[in-house]
């Protein structure tokens, strides 16, 4: 039988991890063939160029339509169909990538995986991505699904690795290459398939979600059937709150801090760093929803009975709010959160006060916590006039925005670069804050502009510690504005008209027309004056 884990208390065993157990799968003996679509091997196949309409209408033909639909639900378009980002592909990759013990596997074009191994290790990794190529035989005759297969049991020793990831990009997803057919464990090894195709899943920061979704669908599958790895350090003595969203490094911390006069603790961060948090993360009292666009695991959460609250301890008014909310949701008296409110709420007041922001600023993003870095800069003085992120609007980022909308900001789900350019040329910030093509367009205009992802959301934000971490960076980039009117009218003109382009020549300046000579006149005969006359004294 069955067990939730809402059920019965999470059963850790006291062994130092491992490979998983033995779970059912299919065998490579007893593996079944996909269809085959004979038709197709007479043509080059569906390839990227065709188009998003064309790739989806395929991938549903191909059996692909339950995935589309889910992710349809999960990750809602609109207004528009897709915010111009990053390919999403990265961000589960980035995931993959970072957990321990953990092998990486994409299956798709070869110049998307180069683009996306390229700027993985951009972004700092150090492992090896795997790649299964393919051609249009390979790829339409399920040959390709079979050497997935073969490089998977490679891949599996659990000496080496407890996770084997492999990813579906848009041409292998719109083929109906089936990876769910693949076995669920070899040699103890789990085996997550996913697909993650541009015309499925809008942003690479949802893309975090589709994986570390299906990898608490697999951790909670192993907790109800039986007892399962213990966390690294041990279970926490007191209950635990778990974090959804990727995070700066200090904010983990700061929340500690926060929750300790609640009697509560932190537990780990999803998307998770090994395999063995996600169960910890399974086991927890409550889910702080940091970043609130994770809808497949939050769906696992509520699975696994685990109440999910949103927003984030930014500024007074949003870690008075966080603390409440927590504090109710897991049970804990008022006495003690009006307490922890009581300790905290002057610290964050004083460092709002110490790092006073004064300027009008517009702010755009594709991370997903856009909402709450605007509500910071609202406490701390900012004026600021409209907020755009590229994920959907969820029922866990409501308290966010309407505490943004109250105070009269300009909140866009799904936004444009369009969105963010006519929000600039609107509101006519002093500050920019939005990502790299809003930031160029604002330079040309000679506005100061930060980068968000780089300068903005990887700094602290939570409770007192985030309260007057913006202010440094925000009024560095304000005081900029008078050397940006000195650059621009310095170099006024450069790079339009005449001075744009590469001479292929030295330019010589054209030669001034020749000026009339004036013919010479004959002499006058000077007129005798008197010293009257020529005003002698």
């Amino acid at each position: 039988m069955t067990r939730k884990i809402t059920d019965l208390p999470m059963t850790f065993t006291p062994d130092a991890g491992g490979p998983a157990p033995k779970t059912q799968g299919a065998s490579p003996a007893g593996r079944v063939a996909p269809d085959i679509d004979l038709a197709a091997t007479k043509t080059d196949g569906l390839g990227c160029h065709a188009g998003k309409d064309k790739l989806k209408a395929a991938a549903a033909q191909a059996g692909k339509s339950e995935t589309l639909e889910r992710y349809a639900k999960d990750y809602p378009t609109g207004p528009h169909d897709q915010p111009q980002s990053m390919c999403p592909a990265f961000g589960s990759l980035r995931v993959g990538l970072r957990m321990r013990r953990t092998a990486t596997v994409l299956s798709g074009s070869a110049c998307c995986v180069y683009g996306l191994t390229f700027t993985s290790h951009f972004y700092g990794a150090r492992r090896t991505v795997g790649y299964v190529p393919f051609n249009s035989e390979t790829l339409v005759t399920g040959k390709l699904f079979e050497d997935i297969r073969e490089a998977v049991h490679e891949l599996a020793d659990p000496e080496l690795y407890d996770t084997v990831v492999v990813t579906n990009l848009c041409v292998p997803t719109a083929s109906g290459v089936p990876l769910q057919l693949l076995p669920k464990e070899i040699n103890g090894v789990r085996i997550i398939g996913i697909d993650v195709p541009g015309f499925g899943v809008p942003t690479h920061a949802e893309a975090k979600d589709v994986l570390a979704g299906a990898m608490l669908n697999y951790a909670r599958t192993e907790a109800e059937q039986g007892p399962v790895a213990s966390p690294r350090g041990g279970a926490s003595e007191a209950p635990t709150v778990t974090l959804l969203g990727e995070m700066f490094p200090a904010d983990p911390v700061t929340l500690a801090a926060l929750l300790q006069p609640l009697g509560l603790a932190t537990g780990p961060t999803v998307p998770t760093r090994e395999w063995r948090e996600l169960y910890a993360a399974l086991d927890c009292a409550a889910v702080a929803a940091i970043h609130p666009f994770y809808t497949a695991s939050v769906r696992e959460f509520d699975a696994a009975g685990r109440p999910v609250v949103g927003s984030a301890p930014v500024g007074v008014d949003g870690t008075a709010a966080w603390l409440e909310t927590i504090g109710k949701a897991c049970n804990v008296a008022e006495k003690q959160i009006d307490a922890a409110k009581a300790q905290f709420l002057p610290a964050t007041r004083a460092a709002l006060a110490s790092a006073p922001i004064d300027g009008r600023i517009t702010l755009s993003g594709y991370e997903g916590s856009e909402l709450i870095v605007a509500r910071l800069l609202i406490e701390s003085g900012a004026d600021v006039r409209y907020v755009g992120t590229a994920c959907p609007r969820t029922l866990w980022s409501d308290p966010d925005r309407e505490w943004l909308e109250s105070r009269g900001v300009a909140v866009t789900y799904r936004a444009s670069l369009e969105d963010d350019l006519a929000a600039f040329a609107e509101f006519q910030p002093d500050l920019a804050i939005g990502t790299t093509p809003v930031v160029q367009k604002a330079k040309e205009r000679a506005v100061p502009a930060l980068y968000f992802t780089n300068l903005i959301s990887a700094r602290p934000l939570m409770g007192p510690a985030g309260a007057g971490s913006l202010g440094q960076v925000v009024n560095a980039a304000l005081g900029n504005k008078a050397r940006f009117a000195e650059m621009d009218d310095f170099f006024a003109g450069v790079g339009t008209g005449h001075a744009a382009g590469i001479w292929e020549e030295l330019p010589v300046e054209p030669a001034a027309p020749a000026r009339p000579v004036a013919k010479p006149q004959a002499a006058k005969p000077l007129k005798a004056q008197s010293a009257k006359e020529a005003g002698a004294c």
